[in-house]
């Protein structure tokens, strides 16, 4: 049975290969010595050439004249066990293409029966790398670029991965030593096109910004975005990235930057845009309404570190002109109304502020302010004129020493026994009973004590 059924394999392969020819002489396939081979018109071998079976396949004869089976054919295709070449497959091979022993890589064969050689081949919608060898690659490939996974694919989107060899000092030394890397459709490592002495760039990704190293690593936590962090003066070209390496966005409390110095606090609270810009002001003493920033019907003033003021400060209003707004100790909002709050020397003094918050000026409720600031008889004196200046000249009031002004009376006398006469507004009409200018300046009022 065993040698019938060698004899029926035998005539299937003759009959697949179109021989079934004994004859040397006659062109075509034929068996000799268990061995096939190939003979051309003139009854001449073929060697080192590719000739058709019946079964249109290619097969290879070599330098003897006998077909190849089970290996390299000009270092760039393979011939099974059947001596069919290799067209459209991958083969798991344990010998290079130059024939020597080797550890197993796979090969991918083309159409044609041309192995993938030094290239990148797209199969199956997956893009793969094969060395100058054919054999498909993993890990880091072509210039630290690409990533191949185990299966040789080209990774796409977002992977955790050891760095390249040279790149470990990406490293952070208290994380994974692993690190993120996002890889385009095509399989190519994002690295950030840096100009100047930029060390850092960001991508937009699915609608969030994340930011990355001169190699392509994710960063997290500050990031100094300018040329030199050395230089860095107000936390203007700083973002802050999650543990996820998302830009931080809105409301995010966190350690300051170490390379900026001034803060109060070891955590203190930042405000970023929703493009993870932190809002930032001018120096103290120099900020403007043009500087608030209303967060849900609320308003904030920040300084040139990031952080939102609180207590006491100087704002313009103008140009030229300044007042007092008082922020919040606690959630560093702008407070309106009356209150008494401590200046800059440490003083504590009876302050009113509009609505708006901006320091009030005038009489309100029977007190004189300036600025916010209740003004007052200086000590020892029962009374005071106080000029308050405005687009039209000052406006002198009498006060007395708890601030209050003096109106609609015949006249009230100071220790030094000066009378003054006041309107029903408080101002000022006549002292020791002679009339006053109305361009005449007695007392300018006191500023706020800033910081």
């Amino acid at each position: 049975m065993k040698k019938k059924s060698l004899l029926i394999s035998g005539l299937a392969a003759m009959m697949v290969l179109g021989a079934g020819i004994t004859s040397s002489a006659a062109a075509g396939w034929a068996m000799e010595n268990g061995k096939w081979v190939y003979y051309d018109n003139s009854g001449n071998l073929v060697t080192d050439d590719w000739k058709r079976g019946a079964d249109d396949q290619w097969r290879y004869l070599d330098s003897y004249g006998e077909m190849a089976v089970d290996r390299w054919v000009d270092d760039s295709y393979y011939v099974d066990s059947n001596g069919i070449m290799v067209t459209g497959k991958w083969m798991q091979l344990s010998y290079d293409s130059s024939g020597d022993t080797d550890d197993e890589h796979w090969y991918y064969f083309t159409d044609n029966g041309k192995a993938a050689v030094d290239a990148w081949k797209k199969i199956n919608n997956k893009w793969y790398h094969f060395n100058t060898e054919g054999a498909m690659e993993t890990g880091w490939i072509d210039d630290n670029m690409y990533y191949a996974g185990s299966d040789g694919a080209a990774l796409i989107g977002w992977h955790k991965l050891y760095p390249p060899d040279g790149e470990e000092e990406d490293r952070d030394p208290f994380e994974d030593d692993k690190l993120w890397y996002y890889f385009n459709s095509s399989g190519k490592k994002f690295v950030p096109e840096l100009s100047g002495g930029a060390e850092y760039g960001e991508k937009r990704i699915d609608g969030t910004y994340y930011c990355f190293n001169s190699n392509g690593a994710m960063q997290t936590g500050w990031v100094y975005m300018g040329d030199s962090v050395e230089e860095a003066s107000t936390i203007e070209d700083y973002r802050f990235y999650n543990s996820s390496g998302k830009a931080v966005t809105g409301w995010y409390s966190a350690e300051p930057p170490r390379a900026l110095r001034g803060y109060d606090n070891d955590v203190e609270w930042f405000y970023f845009s929703k493009s993870g810009v932190p809002k930032f002001g001018p120096e103290k003493g120099s900020a403007s309404t043009k500087d608030f920033l209303r967060i849900n019907n609320k308003t904030y003033l920040f300084n040139e570190r990031g952080t939102p003021v609180s207590g006491l400060q100087k704002v313009y209003v103008n140009e030229e002109e300044y007042t007092a707004y008082f922020f919040n100790e606690e959630d560093c909002t702008v407070e309106s109304g009356k209150m008494t709050i401590e200046e800059g020397d440490g003083s504590r003094t009876q302050f009113y502020f509009a609505s708006t918050g901006k320091g009030y000026t005038g009489v309100q409720n029977g007190y004189l302010y300036y600025m916010g600031k209740l003004q007052v008889a200086e000590s020892g004196s029962k009374y005071e004129v106080i000029s308050i200046p405005g687009s039209s000249g000052h406006t002198n009031y009498v006060v007395n020493a708890s601030g209050k002004i003096v109106k609609s009376t015949s006249g009230v006398k100071d220790s030094d026994g000066v009378r003054y006469t006041t309107n029903s507004s408080g101002v000022l009409t006549k002292i020791d009973n002679e009339s006053v200018e109305g361009s005449a300046v007695f007392r300018e009022p006191q500023e706020p004590v800033w910081d």
